[in-house]
């Protein structure tokens, strides 16, 4: 529309009020128009039918004697009647009485017999049936059609409201023509002020004059605009107060970007130097067997320092992976009743290397009678190992530890006590961080990651319970309190005690496949010294050409196979008809849950995590047809 193209304030507020009233009257002339052709409507068709009813009265007697002149002569008073084109009488059987035309219808039409009772608008014309009844009976009926020029009405209306309009639009316009000027008027002097201080940057520049209601609002708002912009030097001031925080708030995240930093390299080093440490007597262990091979005693206990110290390494590693898939949600436990007798024996066998190596007096003292709680024993076992382990490092040599359990309605809380170095109250619940110690000197000297304690917190929390602190600080002991929710009382009683080793099979048939030519020769070998037949292959694809012609009882298989990778080389053995009752065992260093997944789908029944001990092979050897592990 042209019409909203124009620039002009004041013409745009003309042309919307124009439009405006143009849209209202519109829209009341449609609905009157449409209201006066109801009216007339209805008014036409009620004076047909009273017109009907006079004449079915005036006829009725001609009707009776039969008298079609007199019947005539009443339709001839219609000719008063211009509107009314023709009339008819029809008889009671239908037939034409007596009829009548304006002269202006030089062959009137009429029908043979009458329609049924109403009325009908077609082609510009009304045609009415109207019975004649005397008695309550029925003795006739009469016909009239009349003009019914709708037309006509429309055009004579639709005029007068068209003059109405252009009349009332003609006045709308003056009317607005007048109003905008309280309008425009200030508007264009703030135009004016504004293109002055654009072109001089003279913000001094005020608009003149006072306008009513929000138009003097906007003249008001743009006057103390200006005055703001004159105090745009200390708006500049502020501004570099803004820059010079900015700037503290990026050095304050420099700062902190290179303390993480840092945090990275000390626990890079860690890693490595406590990686490292168990390197050195298993390296010394080697060197005491090579060189004294026929000394039995030397040899077995540099076979117990090998394993002591590959036992660290494994924990270190396992500590890491555990701390990892917690942070991605991926660890999941395995909620059975569970004996906190047996519990607190395998972590206290888990830590008596380092407490006997230390020279530590460890009291715990038997439960009075069995409780059982409801959780995953290992994960259980694994957090009173941390708290017990952390007791024994930051314990001077010859410390003592102790355990105590103390028993609540529904709670048990299992206190770890030792007389160490104590924590320092700073330090109390920053040493659950991840890779903080509590000190930074001894650190160095024992084992570990600062990893523990934010484990053992985690898998608490993940028991439903919690782990707390308490030391009075340096020098003072610790005291580490493991609170978790008791079994329901209705199971308490069937807490599962361990169960029994089964005994040692016969020979087995045996495959053993892994790119790793030291560890499977070897393996091969032990198993070989206990009376297994062992086949033994270095890559996924002479595995599957020799298990067909072995028929294996059992296939140790690594993952990272070359040529054949061991998923798809367990899909292969599977396919095999042989081998279908064949227990397939992955053996590798992935342990996470998605790992196991993928080994359950292509068909191991077991999973081993790198490195593995003789006795876990031993230990699957005797559990034929278990599943994942």
């Amino acid at each position: 529309m042209a019409w909203l193209r124009v620039t002009t304030v004041r013409a745009r507020l003309i042309a919307m009020a124009l439009a405006t009233t143009a849209a209202a009257l519109l829209l009341c002339t449609g609905a009157m128009l449409f209201y006066d052709l109801n009216t007339f409507q209805r008014a036409w068709i009620d004076d047909m039918q009273t017109q009907a009813e006079l004449i079915a009265l005036a006829c009725a007697p001609a009707i009776n004697f039969n008298d079609a002149p007199a019947a005539r002569k009443n339709l001839a008073m219609l000719q008063v009647r211009p509107e009314i084109l023709a009339g008819a009488i029809y008889n009671s059987g239908g037939r034409l009485f007596a009829s009548y035309t304006q002269a202006a219808l030089n062959t009137p039409v009429f029908l043979d017999k009458p329609g049924p009772p109403g009325h009908q608008i077609i082609n510009g014309s009304l045609t009415l049936y109207h019975p004649i009844v005397e008695h309550g009976e029925r003795i006739g009926t009469v016909y009239l059609e009349a003009r019914y020029r709708i037309g006509e009405r429309i055009a004579s209306y639709g005029s007068i409201l068209g003059v109405v309009m252009l009349c009332s639009l003609a006045l709308a316009a003056l009317v607005a023509s007048r109003l905008q000027r309280g309008i425009t008027e200030p508007l264009a002097a703030v135009t004016s002020a504004a293109r002055a201080v654009i072109e001089r940057r003279d913000f001094s520049l005020r608009v003149p004059g006072v306008a009513p209601g929000e138009i003097g609002t906007l003249v008001d708002a743009f006057n103390a605009m200006l005055a703001e912009v004159e105090k745009s030097a200390s708006g500049l001031l502020e501004t570099n107060r803004t820059l010079e925080r900015e700037m503290a708030v990026r050095q304050d995240a420099e700062r902190a970007l290179r303390l993480a930093d840092r945090r990275k390299d000390e626990f890079l080093a860690t890693l490595a130097h406590e990686l490292r440490n168990p390197l050195a007597p298993i390296r010394t262990g080697l060197d005491i067997m090579r060189i004294n091979p026929s000394d039995l005693g030397a040899g077995q206990r540099a076979r117990a320092i090998m394993e002591r110290q590959l036992r660290q390494m494994v924990r270190l590693v396992d500590d890491l992976l555990d701390v990892s898939r917690i942070n991605t949600g991926k660890l999941a436990i395995k909620r059975e009743l569970v004996d906190l007798q047996q519990v607190i024996h395998d972590a206290l066998e888990i830590v008596r290397p380092l407490v006997e190596q230390q020279g530590h007096v460890v009291t715990a003292p038997p439960l009075a009678h069995p409780v059982a709680i409801e959780g995953d024993a290992t994960r259980l076992t694994q957090i009173l190992s941390n708290l017990l382990n952390n007791a024994a490092k930051y314990t001077a040599r010859g410390g003592r530890i102790a355990l105590d359990v103390e028993l609540e309605p529904a709670r048990v809380r299992i206190h770890v006590r030792d007389n160490g170095i104590g924590i320092a109250p700073a330090m109390r619940e920053a040493v659950f961080q991840m890779f903080v110690q509590a000190d930074a000197t001894l650190e160095r000297t024992t084992a570990g990651l600062g990893v523990g304690l934010s484990l053992a917190r985690r898998l608490a929390e993940l028991h439903g319970g919690e782990l707390s602190l308490h030391s009075l600080g340096l020098g003072y002991g610790s005291e580490f309190v493991l609170t978790l929710p008791l079994a329901p009382a209705a199971h308490a009683e069937a807490a599962p005690s361990a169960p029994a080793r089964p005994a040692a099979g016969g020979s087995r048939r045996i495959l053993l496949a892994d790119d790793n030519i030291d560890f499977v020769n070897s393996m091969g070998a032990l198993l070989e010294s206990r009376g297994h037949v062992v086949s033994v292959a270095y890559d996924g694809q002479s595995a599957l050409d020799n298990a067909a012609a072995f028929v294996p009882e059992f296939a140790f298989l690594d993952i990272g196979l070359p040529a054949l990778n061991g998923y798809d080389l367990a899909r292969a053995l599977r396919a095999l008809p042989a081998l279908r009752h064949t227990a397939l065992v992955a053996v590798t260093g992935w342990g996470q849950q998605k790992d196991r997944d993928l080994a359950r789908q292509a068909g191991f029944d077991a999973h081993l995590v790198k490195p593995v001990s003789f006795e876990q092979i031993e230990e699957m050897l005797l559990r034929r047809g278990a599943g994942v592990q």
